[in-house]
């Protein structure tokens, strides 16, 4: 048997070492077939993080619940360093870590509420585009195992723990008429999409935050840190964010208190006041995950990670990390939150 050529393995190792490892929900892209059917280190703003970095009373001044704008954190101008020289998924383009600055905004404490969403249903008769396809992707663990056996030919190829379930909306996030939102209009929206999520923004006079916008909001202030409060996931053993715990994808423990989404004020994760930025559910921002990519409908970031993450083959739910789906993709996972220019 012949050898393989030094060089060649090098290449391939390389190929294989930067596969990332997911939960597959960036996979949950819509076809064209769709369309008919089936039926860590940031300068923010500087001089007012501690040496250890504890929260600075003065800049918990600065970031202030208003009534200008209820419900959201200003978020000072300054420049930041995003990104991260130390990336955890290469292919992801983590990296590198880069300084921008950013004009002071508003963003939204908490995700957007099923509360708030169907608000905005009520008042607009606005028709999302999971409703609008007649179905959207559910994480089996959601799903009467009758209801997996009849949707086997409609699992991703890719990640076969996702379904795509007709009547699977924001309204029933399990596609079942019998169990709607009614017991958690303060979880977070699901089954959005990118243009939803534009849509309702929009409604409010509001938008989607940049990545920077959002990364910079998520770090709080906080040097060289991989979660909005630290480098520890766990401070004095206790849950700050909601993800899996167990072995993926069957047998989530749920230690964090959580299964599935959990209220949008469960987890205060920084001194900017703001609640879930990571874990939960993903994030909508609002820029093109590569302004090269020759794709219809474009991919768009997404920001956070969600309750179905886990380090062992998911670890996005740091502030650096990230992700993409098209603008048209829905799941039962991927939410959004609200941005706004301060002046």
């Amino acid at each position: 048997m012949e050898s393989i050529n030094p060089i060649i393995l090098i290449w391939i190792l390389m190929i294989v070492s930067s596969v990332a490892p997911d939960c597959g929900c960036n996979k949950l892209k819509r076809t064209p077939s769709d369309e008919n059917g089936p039926t860590d280190t940031v300068i923010f703003p500087r001089g007012r993080h501690t040496e250890n970095n504890e929260e600075d009373e003065s800049l918990s001044k600065l970031v202030k619940h208003t009534k200008e704008i209820e419900g959201m954190s200003l978020i000072p101008g300054g420049k930041y360093l995003i990104g991260t020289n130390e990336p955890f998924f290469v292919g992801d383009h983590e990296g590198p870590e880069r300084e921008v600055e950013l004009e002071a905004f508003y963003l939204d404490r908490y995700e957007v509420s099923n509360r708030e969403f169907a608000e905005f249903i009520e008042k607009t008769a606005y028709i999302t585009e999971a409703e609008r396809f007649g179905d959207s992707f559910v994480f089996q663990e959601f799903l009467d195992p009758k209801i997996r056996e009849k949707y086997m030919d409609y699992r991703v190829a890719a990640a076969v723990w996702w379904y795509k379930i007709p009547g699977a909306s924001w309204r029933y996030p399990e596609g079942d008429k019998k169990r709607g939102i009614e017991t958690r209009m303060d979880h977070p929206v699901v089954h959005v999409s990118w243009n939803d999520a534009v849509a309702y923004c929009k409604w409010l006079d509001k938008r989607l935050p940049t990545e920077a916008e959002w990364e910079a909001a998520c770090r709080g202030g906080r040097k060289g840190k991989l979660f909005p409060w630290g480098n520890k996931m766990m401070p004095k053993d206790e849950h700050y964010m909601n993800i899996w715990q167990g072995e993926f994808p069957e047998g989530n423990r749920g230690e964090d208190g959580c299964e599935g989404t959990c209220p949008v004020d469960r987890f205060r994760q920084n001194q900017y006041d703001l609640y879930n930025m990571v874990g939960n559910v993903w994030e909508w921002t609002a820029d093109l995950w590569d302004a090269k990519e020759n794709v219809k409908p474009p991919n768009r970031v997404k920001k956070g990670g969600s309750y179905l993450c886990h380090k062992s083959y998911c670890y996005r739910y740091r502030c650096a990390a990230r992700s993409q789906n098209t603008e048209d993709s829905t799941a039962g996972n991927l939410g959004f939150r609200c941005a706004a220019d301060a002046d």
